[in-house]
This record gives structure tokens, sequence and C-alpha cells, in this order.
């Protein structure tokens, strides 16, 4: 009897209009384009607009979009995974609410925070319902409206992240395609160095925490950076190294995107060449638990069935980690 393994069958992505770019940051803070460009790679990133318009309303229409695409009903959905730190309500689950926006009544949901890494921890995490026999369609959704944790006076911080998701669909796999394999990793010793210091029970609002903006997201630049580099290269290079692959088995690296040299680094390690690396960091900036889902969904015409694919990503707690995946089917 052939091993049943999870393997994404459909992927989509979503991004807000409006487009916040370098030219705009240099009329907020002091900046400038060269700047942010040659240290980040970024050069823009999106915005989500509205009142009362959370994370929950771009991971719906992303599963919208998947679900057109697979040509499934929203009631076929077994579970719904929503890895996000900035989710719509400390609670509900913003997958909850999702499920509720598009009409998936069958489904379960809970949210995953892991930061950066969270929608690899998403993955493999459904994969383990799609092997066990228990669900046949769980959907991944990694989504974060960072610009509502961004202190647009900080520099370290708001030239790097915007707002977008994507999601999969993962389905049993008889035919050794799939998940093959993943390494996930954290330590929470670096949690002092990137976070959100108050809204948690450690420390709830009140008028102090707000006057010291201790509600958005803070980061020693440096130190993530040291980290970041050191440890997505190390994983990525281990998961290769465990499974006997070789630079020239490798089609695609899908790397976190928080910043180009971090992107560069781990290909370098890799020895993979840049062709074969994803990236729209200059586009959509750092979604954190969006990015790798946005590169999926940009590059899905150019995947084919059995490729051999490796995620990889770093994130705040500090987390991170790979997977080594067999593409599922031909655009």
């Amino acid at each position: 009897m052939s091993k049943t393994t999870a393997a994404i069958t459909a992927v989509h992505g979503y991004v807000p209009d409006y487009v916040l770019d370098n030219k705009e940051l240099e009329t907020m803070i002091e900046t400038t384009d060269e700047w942010i460009t040659s240290r980040t790679g970024i050069k823009e990133r999106r915005i989500l607009k509205g009142e009362g318009n959370g994370s929950s309303v771009m991971g719906a229409e992303a599963v919208k979009g998947l679900c057109k695409k697979r040509g499934i009903s929203p009631e076929e959905i077994d579970l719904i995974i929503c890895c996000t730190v900035t989710a719509d309500h400390i609670f509900p689950a913003t997958a909850n609410i999702i499920s509720d926006k598009i009409g998936a009544t069958n489904a379960f949901g809970f949210d995953l925070n892991a930061a950066c890494s969270g929608f690899l921890y998403g993955v493999v995490t459904g994969s383990k319902f799609i092997e066990s026999g228990s669900h046949k369609k769980v959907i991944v959704v990694g989504v974060d409206k960072m610009s509502s944790i961004i202190d647009y006076e900080d520099r370290a911080t708001c030239i790097i992240f915007g707002d977008g998701g994507g999601a999969v669909l993962l389905e049993p796999n008889e035919e050794g395609l799939g998940i093959q394999d993943s390494i996930l990793k954290s330590d929470g010793s670096g949690a002092q160095f990137l976070n959100q210091k108050a809204g948690g029970s450690a420390y709830p609002p009140t008028h102090e925490t707000i006057d010291a903006k201790e509600h958005y997201a803070r980061q020693d630049g440096k130190t993530v950076f040291k980290f970041a580099v050191t440890n997505m290269a190390d994983v990525s290079a281990e998961i290769m190294e465990k499974n006997n692959l070789t630079s020239d088995d490798i089609a695609w690296l899908v790397p976190h995107q928080a910043n180009k040299r971090i992107i560069d680094a781990t290909a370098r390690r890799m020895g993979v060449s840049d062709e074969k690396v994803m990236l729209n960091i200059h586009k959509y900036g750092n979604t954190t638990s969006g990015t790798i889902p946005l590169c999926l969904w940009e590059y899905e015409s150019q995947l084919k069935k059995g490729d051999n694919i490796v995620l990889a990503a770093f994130g705040g707690g500090f987390t991170w980690g790979s997977i080594y995946l067999k593409w599922a089917y031909n655009s």
C-alpha cells in the first residue's frame, strides 16, 4: 500500500490595491529610495485601507480564489489553519472569521502564530491531518496586515513591512508527491530582539503602553539580520543534506521575503542559482506569514509536476524552518 502524503493542489494570493512606494516613504520619514533598495531590495509594499478591514479580508479573498481555481465549494473544506501575527481580534480566531466569510460551514479552524515562519508551521501541521487520513481538504492561509502594528515614524520597521497573503489547499497524494520532509525550529531567547511588547496578557493595553508606542512591532535589526542569515541558510542546507539533494536537484527555492541579502545568502549556501529563487520582495515587502504563499501564487505557472522545491523562513520568536516538497500538478 502506497504511503499517503499531503500535496499542494491549488494556491491563490491576494494583495490590497494601495501601493506605498519608497518615494512616498521619503515624505514620511528620513530615508531615500536608494537607501531602502540597497539594504532590503524593497521598492514598494501594499497597504490594506478601510475601517474594520483586518487580515480576514485578505485571507477570505485568497481562499475564494483558491476554491474557484480548484473547482471546489467552501462546504468541502475540512479545516482552515490561519497563520498570522495580526489576527482580527485576540479571539475569536481569524480562521473562523474567514470560514464564515466564505461559507465554509463544515470546516473547523484555528490560528497559528509563528511570525514569519508561520506558513511553514501551518503547512506541516496541516499535512499531518492529511497523512493521518482524518481530513481530505485542508487549507493553510498565510496572511498579515502588518500596517496595523507598524509605527510609520520608525525607520527600522516601516520600510520593511507590507500587507498581503495567500492560501494553499492540501489534499492526499498517492504518487509520492507533496510534502517530503520538514525541519522546524524555535529559540525563545530571541524574543527580546523582535516583538510587539504590549497587547498580550503580560502587558495588557493601558494609556501608558499606548503612549509609549508599545503596541507596535520593534526589532533590533542587526541582531535579527545576523540570526536570520545564519539559521535560514543552515536549515535550508540541512534539509538538502538530509534528503541527499544537490543544487542540481532543486527546481526552486521559495524563501521568506524579509531582506534580499538574507535571500541571497540562503541561495549561496544551497548552491542555487538566482534563476531558481522566487522573488517578489521588491513589490510587496515583508508580508510576514504571507510571503511564501504569495511567491507560490505568482510563480505557479512556472512550476511543473515533480519539481523539487525548498521553502525556507526565519521569523520573530525566534522561529525558523524549511520544507522539502515535490510539486503535485501542472498549471
